[in-house]
């Protein structure tokens, strides 16, 4: 059987091989173990695979690249538009051979391809949709109609939407869903013991959605108020030398260190270090770097967006904050304090998460099939 993979991911071809974003590609690896020919369409980059970037795997898998559609961007716009028919073009004929469908939302590749497979009501599909689920989230109109779109049972049929978290009044077509990141034969035995230096992680990229300037006023403030504090940032993006100036120009070196992009391995250990793991995000799918520090005991800090309301219990297995200093720091001040609370929180949050491996997330894609 064919399966068919309509994706705004970044790709890359290296020596044979097919690359694209770790995670994503460790999940792919996963729903594509069940099929015995591939097909991934999404846009090509002439770079060289990353330290974050990995493989797929599989003996008869085919890449056909396609412009990326930048509509945002003023310069690339009519470029864009242009690339467009050839993109519609390439995702019906290859639908057409598919037999099964399998979309990536939300995104622009991804919205082309919940058009297109209006026009194959019978061919059996399954779209994951990695971003914000909530229905009463703030969210660009493309990706509201991208989620009214798979949601509608006449527009959208014979097909599965897997929704990160669980949402009341809900057409048939949503299942809420989740992802993995470890197998169950990572699982340590870890006991936290919450005391100085308190050891906190950031991992994600270094943009303004995900607040890392945001996060850097907490541990200053937490510094200030004479907590002993240590936090590495883990990630790349277009606000890394802007971070860089605020740490020095803070006096915050002694405190925070910039890792970049790491491997996985190094990723881990850095969990199993620390103490806390924060992303005071604007908006998340389901945030990895929450669930795979949950994996390891770390307790999670993060706004109660999306689905992590959800993740953390409402505050049973973490910390939730508001985007606010001043709160969001009284509240952890008042965790810090009760080191038995957050030693429950830890254990709490690493059952939770190590609920969710590889192993079940595959038995899992085998029951949608």
């Amino acid at each position: 059987m064919r399966f068919s993979i309509f994706t705004h991911a970044e790709h890359k071809c290296f020596r044979g091989r097919l690359y694209s974003y770790a995670p994503y590609v460790k999940e792919m690896n996963l729903w594509i173990s069940h099929f015995d020919e591939i097909c991934v369409l999404g846009p090509v980059s002439k770079k060289d695979p990353a330290s974050i970037d990995s493989a797929y795997t599989h003996d008869n898998l085919r890449f056909k690249p396609i412009p990326g559609l930048h509509f945002k961007n003023k310069k690339l716009f009519s470029k864009s538009v242009l690339n467009s028919f050839k993109v519609i073009r390439e995702i019906f004929l290859e639908m057409k051979k598919a037999d099964h469908i399998h979309i990536r939302c939300p995104g622009n590749i991804g919205l082309m391809a919940c058009l297109i497979q209006i026009f194959f009501p019978s061919k059996p599909k399954t779209i994951k949709y990695a971003g914000n689920w909530a229905p009463e989230s703030e969210q660009p109109r493309s990706y509201q109609f991208q989620k009214w779109l798979v949601s509608n049972t006449f527009l959208t049929r014979n097909a599965r939407v897997l929704a990160y978290g669980e949402w009341e009044n809900q057409s048939s077509n949503v299942i809420p869903f989740f992802t993995a990141s470890y197998s169950e034969d990572e699982k340590i035995e870890i006991q936290k013991e919450f005391r100085p230096p308190f050891k906190f992680v950031f991992v994600g990229s270094l943009v303004d959605g995900k607040r890392p300037f945001f996060t850097l006023d907490l541990i200053k403030a937490l510094k200030n108020k004479g907590f002993d504090v240590e936090l590495e940032m883990y990630g790349n993006g277009i606000l890394k030398v802007s971070l860089e100036e605020y740490i020095d120009v803070n006096k915050l070196e002694d405190i925070v260190t910039m890792q970049g992009n790491q491997p996985q391995e190094t990723i881990k250990k850095a969990y199993l270090s620390a103490h806390f793991s924060i992303l005071p995000s604007k908006s998340e799918g389901w945030p990895k770097a929450i669930a795979e520090a949950m994996y390891f005991g770390c307790v999670p800090i993060t706004t109660g967006v999306s689905c992590t309301p959800w993740m953390l219990d409402y505050g049973e297995r973490g910390i939730l904050i508001e985007p606010d200093i001043e709160s969001a720091v009284g509240r952890i001040i008042g965790m810090l304090k009760k080191p038995e609370l957050l030693q429950s929180m830890s254990e709490k949050s690493k059952s939770w998460s190590q609920s969710y491996t590889l192993e079940g997330f595959d038995r899992e894609i085998e029951k949608l099939l």
